[in-house]
């Protein structure tokens, strides 16, 4: 075995201080469909949402070991027209924490949830490897 033996990624994970809000900012303001949801006494203490292209978003309640942090890890969300959703997050308040760049290969812009973890919005170039025929 090379490695530990790693299959696949499980979940990426964000921390959260408001569930609620959390809530409302992936399911409604991206628009991801919400998965498992789990409970401890009539409180949500984690939400997940599908991602297309079978990978899970993990939301969770922000605790002293695991706080949210705009430098901490992060998930690049493909989108297929970047321009479009960064005026529409725009328009709906998001924090844009850096407008769109232009790579050779792909464009990107850097986005906040509203505990200001850091998420990436990333678009395919035409010439990008994947997009080779």
């Amino acid at each position: 075995m090379i490695g530990i033996g790693i299959q696949e990624a499980a979940f990426t994970g964000y921390p959260a201080t408001d569930m609620a809000r959390a809530r409302r900012f992936y399911g409604e303001t991206l628009g991801l469909p919400e998965g498992h949801v789990f409970e401890d006494q009539g409180e949500l203490h984690w939400l997940e949402f599908t991602i297309p292209g079978g990978h899970t978003l993990a939301i969770a309640r922000a605790n002293d070991q695991w706080r949210p942090d705009a430098n901490g890890g992060g998930i690049c969300f493909e989108v297929a027209d970047l321009d479009a959703a960064v005026t529409k997050l725009q328009a709906e308040g998001v924090t844009i924490v850096m407008p769109i760049q232009e790579f050779p290969i792909c464009r990107m812009a850097l986005i906040a949830d509203p505990d200001g973890n850091t998420l990436a919005l990333h678009q395919k170039k035409p010439n990008h490897p994947e997009c080779a025929h």
